[in-house]
């Protein structure tokens, strides 16, 4: 349904994490290995990142696929970032919203991506839209369930909850609305990363700063759908899981079904 990815550590091009890798982002639009629906990514990429000093990213998204895109093989070589979210897609259904559709969606500091589908859409999730105020609705950048989550995700974050809490209480509210759906939810604002684990698969590698390195160049953590290359450092998290990250800690926490 999508792969996505994000990263917080010493600065390092975007090439290094997103096409350098054996099987990074790039190699995984067309040849995933642990997609478990969907095979081919190739409705739609994007990357946000975080420029040194400046708390609200960038973003360069398109609506073809990310092998096509020679101006973003360009832009990953030479720009360089301590922290980043990027997905390459495979809608859900065929629709006209293109790149608008693409995450990572943002909005201040922060960016959303969502791996999945949500069961039953529009219609299972009718109230949760309609509870939204109307030009939170009316402003959705793309007419598909991705961008109903990071509106409802986004109403929480205003209201002052937590990366961690805002994720976890959209997944429950929406697996309660509609069960069977797929809630593989990221999201930072540059400083640490919230994930969860609701119906397809997500791995971190940390590697945490260590005595006698200076910050600037100690302590990483990536969070991806899966692994990029075959370091056995890599861990899997369980599946109904929130994931907080930083750089140098990590806390899982289980998520239990709306009905338990």
């Amino acid at each position: 349904m999508c792969r996505h990815i994000a990263f917080l550590g010493p600065e390092a091009a975007l090439g290094e994490l997103l096409v350098a890798p054996p099987h990074g982002l790039l190699r995984q639009s067309w040849a995933p290995r642990r997609q478990r629906y969907g095979t081919v990514n190739a409705d739609g990429f994007g990357v946000g990142w975080y420029a040194a000093g400046d708390p609200v990213p960038a973003r360069y998204r398109r609506a073809g696929p990310v092998w096509g895109d020679q101006s973003f093989a360009d832009l990953a070589r030479v720009v360089r970032a301590g922290a980043l979210l990027a997905a390459v897609r495979d809608a859900t259904e065929p629709g006209a919203d293109g790149e608008a559709a693409a995450a990572p969606y943002t909005a201040g500091p922060w960016l959303f991506s969502h791996n999945g589908a949500v069961a039953g859409w529009p219609r299972s999730v009718a109230s949760q839209a309609a509870a939204l105020p109307a030009d939170e609705l009316l402003s959705l950048e793309a007419r598909c369930d991705s961008a109903l989550l990071w509106a409802l995700v986004l109403r929480r974050l205003r209201d002052g909850d937590g990366l961690g809490e805002s994720s976890a209480e959209t997944v429950l509210e929406v697996a309660r609305a509609a069960p069977g759906s797929r809630l593989n939810l990221l999201l930072t604002d540059g400083a640490a990363i919230a994930a969860t684990a609701w119906g397809d698969t997500l791995w971190y590698l940390a590697e945490p700063e260590r005595p006698g390195i200076p910050r600037s160049t100690g302590g990483r953590v990536v969070v991806a759908s899966e692994p990029y290359d075959d370091d056995p450092h890599w861990c899997e998290v369980p599946d109904r899981t929130l994931l907080v990250a930083t750089r140098t800690d990590v806390l899982l926490t289980p998520l239990k079904e709306p009905s338990a």
